[in-house]
């Protein structure tokens, strides 16, 4: 069956109207945004808002979709051969997707909406980052271990985007992992 091509005028237009959303969430929470200031600074009708997106909220909620896809593709596009390696190499990997993301990564993590947060944390587990004992069983205790790491990288990330990413990636991964495996006594 033949794919539907998009027009590239939507596309062109989804764009603006992401940018425009983006910029006015710089300056002001979503609950402040109006759908004719996005519209303005968009230099669209509301109509055309409305034929994409429901609402400003919508609209976050599709670009925070977006970038959750996009991770998960550009992560699963690399093959890494060494096994030994694939830890540091995959939070390299998704580090590096952050820091040319940076603007969207900013406003996503630090405007308190838990649920891609979330979205984060499940990555980092379906990769594997965080060393956990797969010998046995998964319990409740391996869960809450789990999550405080991860949301350790969480906070880590969030620490090194409002530091303007001025530590090299691989010093962060490097971070991560030691942290991961090793607690606060491998980082001296």
């Amino acid at each position: 069956m033949k794919e539907k091509k998009v027009d590239r005028r939507v596309i062109y237009t989804k764009m603006v109207i992401k940018e425009s959303f983006i910029k006015l969430l710089q300056q002001k929470p979503i609950s402040k945004i109006t759908i004719k200031e996005i519209c303005e600074v968009a230099d669209i009708n509301r109509a055309t808002f409305y034929s994409h997106y429901t609402d400003q909220y919508d609209l976050f909620q599709q670009i925070e979709t977006g970038i959750i896809d996009e991770i998960n593709h550009y992560i699963s596009s690399y093959n890494l051969t060494d096994p030994s390696d694939a830890p540091i190499e995959m939070i390299i990997k998704i580090l590096e997707f952050v820091k040319n993301n940076s603007e969207i990564f900013n406003l996503l993590l630090n405007n308190g909406d838990i649920r891609f947060q979330k979205e984060i944390t499940n990555i980092i587990g379906q990769q594997h980052f965080i060393p956990m004992n797969l010998d046995k069983e998964s319990t409740r205790e391996d869960e809450y271990i789990f999550l405080f790491f991860a949301n350790g990288c969480i906070g880590i990330i969030k620490k090194w985007l409002m530091d303007g990413m001025e530590k090299p990636i691989r010093e962060i991964a490097e971070l991560m992992l030691k942290l991961a495996i090793y607690g606060r006594s491998g980082v001296d």
